[in-house]
């Protein structure tokens, strides 16, 4: 009779710790769609209601618009981004798909370092690839003549550069596609004596397709939206990018400025819907039953495909080589002596050390408050109980700054914290409004890094934890970031990384206090410092190298103390 009457209590009891736990959730749900609300939605908004008012601020509905596709100069932007973006995304295809491919489905030896060799792009900002070209193919470049007379400054140089610094995200997506194959299909051509060509047609290329067309979608994007290459070595190439610096920065003109970036994210809207339409349709490669893919040796096809990935090896090399070489040279091209007179940025114009030391704290602030916000998002979408609509709004928020430009989101930014009647206002020029914009920018990979982490977790933790009435702060504290801690370091890695190269975003967000090390390549090779402006890319490559391997010897720590479980 005891335990029958103690029995309402006990369910009373779990009924008001499920309650506060839901409460504590669902308060975190609408906080943190309140926090996207303000930091994508209303800046966006806002620069939606700009493109249809004058300099006044008076509504003149589609003047604007009409203005813009009147002007030939401006107009013709349109066909050159997209004439750039679709030449970078056919040309990196082929060839991170050949690298991939080498990677991933031959023994050519030396692989580890090829594939080291091709992702060092990541470490560096896009201006980097555009000023090693000057230097190599410029006016007074060393290979100058192996253009046969075309100019660098311009749509050539534009590829180039591009091709270069998006190689390597193109080259992560294809091993990824690469490496998921069921070795029972290879095997059954072989006892077929299918051609190997038809196999490759027939097998490889069906089973990567995916990637290779989400690859493409990406690439196009990443090269649309890009505005430090076409910036640097673009000339009188006028793409959508810079039109919006030019509209914003060199005219003033705001309401220009706001019909040129919604045109702008045309496009990258269209390829971000492709994308997810893609990844819709994607199927699972592997069955319960497939076996691994083990790549066998062909000395010919090894042979060929070691000499491509050298080839590719050592332009990036070269690349990389020249600016760290024109970094230290006392006056190109007449003065070939080695100096550090180049890395004394405080003398320089644009910016000092102090925008050095400023992009290592905004990259810092990032890691840390970014990756926590997201991962406290991300589990809120995957563990909340109930209150689906609330959780689907809050993932869609999340899944919005991937089709957002960050030249955009910086145009928007200026719009909505600028506002007179924003109480946020006092945001503007600091450091916050820096740290915000960079995480929106980059919330979405990361968010889905999270998720698909925290998808992994059986829902049955969930459910002891609260048959044994403990917080759901104790079990996310207990198991899920314990569980999910490499992939929390790896976001962490991510924005860290990103906050240090990108220029896009916070082009138009900075103040003299906040000058950023990206931003002050970009005005130092404005001002003709183009030597300090590689000397100082070159300090963002060797911090964000550090920080990797700082990063790689932390979670391999991390892992022993913590990750114990997934050891046999």
């Amino acid at each position: 009779m005891s335990s029958v009457a103690t029995l309402p209590a006990s369910t009373a009891s779990v009924r008001i710790r499920i309650s506060k736990d839901d409460i504590l959730l669902r308060t975190g749900l609408v906080l943190l769609i309140g926090l996207l609300l303000l930091a994508v939605v209303f800046p966006l908004y806002t620069l939606l209601s700009k493109s249809f008012e004058d300099r006044d601020g008076e509504f003149v509905g589609l003047q604007n618009f009409r203005e813009y596709f009147e002007t030939p100069a401006l107009f013709t932007s349109i066909t050159n981004s997209l004439g750039v973006a679709i030449s970078v995304a056919l040309i990196v295809l082929v060839l991170a798909f050949v690298y991939a491919y080498a990677l991933t489905r031959t023994k050519m030896p030396f692989r580890g370092l090829f594939r080291g060799i091709a992702l060092i792009p990541i470490l560096a900002p896009s201006l980097l690839a555009a000023i090693s070209l000057i230097y190599w193919f410029g006016n007074q470049g060393v290979l100058k003549s192996w253009l046969f007379g075309a100019s660098i400054y311009g749509p050539i140089g534009v590829i180039m550069a591009s091709c270069f610094w998006v190689f390597p995200h193109a080259l992560m997506i294809l091993i990824t596609a690469l490496s998921t194959a069921d070795a029972r299909l290879y095997e059954a051509a072989e006892a077929l004596r299918t051609p190997k060509w038809r196999v490759f047609w027939t097998v490889t290329l069906p089973g990567a397709k995916y990637g290779i067309l989400s690859t493409g979608f990406i690439v196009f994007t990443l090269v649309i939206t890009d505005f430090g290459v076409p910036k640097v070595i673009g000339g009188r190439f006028n793409v959508l990018a810079t039109d919006v610096y030019k509209q914003v920065v060199g005219q003033q003109n705001f309401e220009m400025g706001a019909v040129v970036s919604l045109v702008l994210l045309l496009p990258a809207l269209v390829a971000f819907i492709a994308d997810r339409w893609v990844q819709r349709k994607q199927v699972a490669m592997l069955s319960a039953r497939a076996v691994p893919f083990q790549p066998k040796s062909d000395p010919l096809r090894d042979r060929l495909l070691f000499v491509f990935c050298s080839i590719i090896a050592f332009i990036f090399i070269a690349m990389l080589a020249m600016a760290a070489y024109a970094s230290f040279v006392t006056f190109w091209p007449y003065n070939l002596s080695l100096t550090l007179n180049n890395y004394d940025f405080d003398l320089m114009d644009g910016g000092g050390w102090e925008a050095y030391y400023n992009s290592i704290r905004l990259a810092i602030y990032c890691a840390v408050f970014g990756s926590g916000l997201i991962f406290l998002g991300s589990y809120l979408v995957e563990k909340a109980r109930g209150v689906t609509w609330l959780r689907t709004i809050l993932h869609l928020g999340a899944m919005l700054p991937l089709a957002v430009p960050g030249l955009v989101l910086g145009i928007a930014y200026i719009f909505f914290f600028n506002h007179p009647d924003n109480p946020l206002g006092f945001l503007y020029g600091t450091m916050g409004i820096l740290v915000i914009c960079t995480i929106v920018h980059f919330y979405t990979v990361s968010h889905l890094t999270c998720l698909t982490a925290l998808k992994q977790l059986d829902p049955e933790f969930e459910a002891v934890s609260l048959s044994l009435k403990t917080p759901v702060w104790r079990t996310f504290r207990k198991v899920s970031l314990p569980v999910c801690l490499p992939s929390l370091l790896d976001v962490a890695s991510y924005l860290f990384l990103n906050a240090m190269t990108t220029v896009s975003a916070v082009v138009f967000l900075y103040s003299p206090e906040t000058m950023l090390a990206s931003v002050a390549v970009l005005n130092m090779d404005d001002a003709g410092d183009i030597a300090p402006a590689a000397a100082m890319a070159l300090m963002i490559v060797y911090t964000s190298a550090i920080f990797r391997m700082f990063h790689s010897l932390l979670v391999r720590t991390l892992n022993r103390r913590t990750q114990v479980w997934r050891q046999k």
